[in-house]
């Protein structure tokens, strides 16, 4: 009858072990899945960025053809 709680006791420590090994896998999981939406969102940004000074380059040579027509 005294084995019956030992036996609890390690089942108990091995439950919690394991499920504190399953919380590190879904934290490297979330922290790759973190990683990789702020990569993409870097990437949009660049891409905006780079949009944008496309628009300014453009502006920039309509202004000088506008100006050299005058």
């Amino acid at each position: 009858m005294t084995r019956l709680p030992g036996t609890m006791v390690i089942l108990a420590c091995a439950l919690i072990f394991s499920a504190c090994g399953g919380d590190k896998k879904d934290s490297a999981e979330r922290d790759k899945e973190v990683q990789k939406v702020i990569q993409e969102g870097m990437q949009k940004e660049r891409q905006m960025f780079e949009g944008m000074q496309k628009g300014v380059e453009t502006l920039e040579k309509k202004v000088e053809e506008q100006t050299k027509k005058k």
